[in-house]
């Protein structure tokens, strides 16, 4: 599916103009001249950003042993649930110090990924999140995984074993949609006073009523109103169109994606974008193929991640307290 909006067909006459102009096709402006640098350039408006478990953790590990003892006095942590048909131990890469041992509780073919954590509510700092992410990677890069949402702690064992058995039609047939399959973000940004130039430059009516503007004498305020209202609807027209030839460039080397909302004045896109693993590195080029085309925007990729963005198992936990 394509998220991204469509413009609202409702717009006065003066803004008119200002739309048909800014729907032209949407081309990078290049020279001659300046066709041997473009590849380099276009390399630098694909930010390639790594995510926190780039890395394994040290310790990581997927080997089949019993869970370790633990307190009847301490929570589980679960960070993820996976497909398992026997007890998993994936080494001392939790939360804590020393970092606290992260292992599988069983129900019949599905497993939570879990570690003991104290029976209280965890904080969300920037560290205790990255944790948590960090233990989803290093588990998906051995199989498949659901993740959980930051912070769920179970009492004991045998909740998880509730929960597992409650959800487990569920979590099959997520575990199943979601098998091989990967999350990438991808940001567009761009220099919103640039484009404002560049709009000023190519529609006649801005162009005009700035002129006007700066020659005229006395109050210019309904001008300037009239302006801005044009210039917004301008960018607006613009950043439709951006995403929209984004998304459907994306679309065959994806299986699914999601608008998430911008944020601030210089994003225009902020999506994630489900990929099966064998078809990472086609949308690796196509991302680049993008970056090289529109030489207006800045492009910010991250992933693989789990698909936090495509699972939406709505669960009643009992929390710790």
């Amino acid at each position: 599916m394509s998220p991204s909006a469509k413009p609202s067909a409702k717009r006065s006459a003066g803004r008119s103009s200002s739309a048909r102009s800014a729907r032209r096709p949407v081309r990078a402006t290049r020279t001659a001249a300046a066709e041997s640098s473009s590849r380099a350039s276009a390399a630098s408006r694909v930010i390639r950003e790594q995510t926190p478990g780039a890395q394994l953790p040290a310790g990581a590990t997927r080997t089949p042993g019993a869970p370790p003892a633990s307190s009847d006095k301490r929570g589980k942590y679960v960070y993820c649930i996976i497909h398992a048909d026997e007890p998993l131990r994936f080494g001392p890469i939790g939360f804590g110090s020393p970092a606290g041992e992260v292992y599988t509780v069983h129900y019949e073919d599905i497993a939570a990924v879990v570690a003991d954590a104290p029976m209280e509510v965890l904080d969300a700092t920037r560290e205790n999140v990255l944790a948590h992410e960090r233990v989803n990677e290093a588990v998906m890069k051995f199989q498949t995984v659901i993740p959980m949402s930051f912070g769920t702690v179970f009492k004991t064992r045998d909740d998880i074993v509730e929960l597992l058995r409650g959800a487990h039609g569920a979590f099959q047939d997520v575990l199943a949609k979601m098998e091989n399959k990967v999350e990438f973000g991808l940001k567009a940004l761009w220099d919103r006073e640039e484009m404002i130039r560049q709009i000023e430059h190519e529609d006649e009516d801005i162009r005009r009523l700035k002129t006007e503007i700066a020659a005229q004498k006395g109050s210019t305020y309904f001008a300037r109103v009239q302006y801005g209202r044009l210039v917004d609807g301008a960018l607006q027209s613009r950043s439709e169109q951006y995403v929209s030839e984004i998304f459907e460039a994306l679309r065959d080397v994806s299986v699914a994606s999601r608008a998430n909302k911008p944020i601030g004045d210089k994003m225009i896109l902020n999506a994630a974008f489900l990929v099966d693993r064998t078809r990472e590195s086609g949308f690796d080029a196509r991302v680049k193929a993008l970056g090289a085309k529109y030489d207006m925007l800045t492009f910010r990729y991250t992933g693989p991640w789990p698909p936090y963005n495509f699972v939406n198992i709505r669960l009643k936990l009992e929390r710790a307290k």
